[in-house]
Formats: structure tokens, sequence, C-alpha cells
């Protein structure tokens, strides 16, 4: 099972609990290039409003992960997850495929619908039919990293002989985050990866998501890996803070959690730390080389 870290973006993640900045994101990822980590992940938003109408602003994820790539050597990248309506998919396409090359073949191209509507309205994108404008988005891109020219006459997006040239050199895997019916269904048509997040210890809600995920690909007869985005808080760092579900124990306990979503099948855990430190990140890769025995 691979673990992989998310990285600084906005908001609060700065080590002081404010905005970060590039340094803040370049020292946590080379932390898990590092540490034994297999893969680092940002989150992919314009800013955020909180229900107390307070804003908090984010840095562009996508030019983030691409000086990633150019600074790592070995972890895997992707987005946690890339916005579908932020991006036209023909450019989304064209994106992953060069970010692969810059990488040498290490992005998994994480995507989604997108939920938060307020970033929706400043930036004037739309907020309605969002399913239908993503099923019909994952299909060009799907077939477009996959070396395939995409003639597509939709509800919402049109390409006339789209291809990718230069084509990418491998198989670009696509991972897509997502909860409901149709959005499972859609993940195991089109994807080669599912996430659901957030999580502290394995509960019921997160084994029943699991098993209903894979009742859906045992339908469509094409397998999927499993990917679980979880909360660790380091109780030393964070004791009081942050999400009530973070899963707040020992490095011990932690790699014994950790081993509970082993058990449960589950591909690659994706780890959100409360506070976002490097210190916080070794805490992960210790549990990760006692899980690894």
């Amino acid at each position: 099972m691979k673990i992989g870290l998310m990285l600084p973006v906005g908001g609060s993640d700065g080590p002081t609990g404010g905005m970060p900045r590039w340094d803040d994101v370049k020292a946590m990822a080379l932390t898990a290039e590092s540490s034994g980590l297999d893969s680092v992940w940002i989150a992919d938003h314009f800013f955020y409003r909180a229900p107390d109408g307070a804003v908090h602003g984010m840095h562009e994820s996508w030019t983030l992960l691409s000086a990633v790539a150019a600074l790592t050597e070995r972890v895997e990248l992707g987005n946690m997850v890339l916005c579908s309506t932020f991006r036209d998919p023909g450019l989304t396409a064209k994106m992953a495929a060069t970010l692969d090359e810059v990488s040498g073949g290490r992005l998994i191209l994480g995507v989604g619908a997108g939920w938060h509507d307020p970033e929706y309205e400043a930036f004037g994108l739309p907020t309605d039919h969002r399913f239908g404008r993503f099923e019909e988005w994952l299909e060009i891109v799907a077939r477009m990293v996959r070396g395939e020219t995409v003639s597509f006459d939709g509800t919402y997006y049109k390409t006339v002989e789209a291809n990718l040239t230069p084509a990418p050199a491998r198989r670009i895997p696509i991972l897509v985050a997502g909860s409901r019916p149709r959005m499972l269904r859609l993940t195991a048509e089109w994807a080669d990866a599912w996430n659901m997040a957030w999580y502290g210890a394995p509960g019921e809600k997160a084994i029943e998501r699991l098993e209903g995920f894979r009742a859906v690909t045992a339908e469509v007869g094409k397998p999927v890996a499993a990917t679980v985005g979880l909360v660790v808080r380091d109780p030393d760092q964070a004791p009081n803070e942050g999400d009530p579900t973070a899963f707040a124990g020992t490095v011990s306990e932690l790699a014994e959690m950790f081993a509970s979503y082993q058990k449960l099948g589950v591909d690659h855990l994706i780890v959100a730390t409360e506070p976002v430190t490097p210190q916080a990140a070794q805490r992960i890769a210790e549990a990760k080389r006692l899980l690894e025995g």
C-alpha cells in the first residue's frame, strides 16, 4: 500500500497558521521525497469562504504541482482533486501530458466535479448541471490522454479531431473523487483510481463506501484502485485544534491504523497532516516504515 502526503496550498496551511509560501510547499515536498513517502498532492481551489464569511486564500494548484515536479525525482504527483470546471478538457489533457513529461512519468491526474459555489460565482463559472458537465469533460480528457483523437458533440463541450501532439509517453492514470452512485459508475468506467475523503480510523461509513464502490466496479468489470484521504493530527504540535475526525495517536498507533486500511484492500492512503509541517510529515513516514516492518 502506498502512502502520500497533502502539501500546503493556502488558508491556514502555513507553519504559523497563515498563508503558506513556496518555501513551505517545497519543504514538505522534499520531506516526502527524502523520507520514503510515495506521493504528494495539492488541493485545487481559488479560495474558500467559510460559513462565517471569512475568506481563505489559495495558491493556484497546477502551477505549484509543476514546480514540485521539477523539484523532486521520485514521488508521484497529483491534485486532490483538479476541479473540472476551472479548465477546459482539451487544455487539461494538454497540461497533463506536459506535466507527465516534466516529471518523468509520475503524474496521477486527480479530478472531480467541484463543489464550492462561492468560488464559481466569484469567477463567473456555472454551478448548474455539475455532474452532466463533468461526465462530458471526463470522457474527453480520458480519451485524449490515452492517445485518441476525439471528436465530441455534447451539451456542454465540443471538440473536433482533438488530440495530443506530442502524445503522452505512457498511459497517465486518472483518479476521480466522488461518492454518489452516478459518480461511482462514471469512475468505474473511465478512471484508474477512486478516492474517498476525509477520514480518521476506518469506521462503518468508510467500510460501507468501499464495499459500495467495489460492487460498482464488479458490475462494470474493470479493476479500479481504491484510495482514501486521511486527516492525521500530531498531538504534540496541534493537541486541540482542527478536524474533529482526525486521527491523533502515537506513531505506532498510526501504523496500526494504516494497517487496518491495508486489510480493507486500500491501495493508496493520502494524508493531510495537522499541522502542515515537515515534522508532522516525518511522523507519517515513520509510521509507514513500521507498517512495512
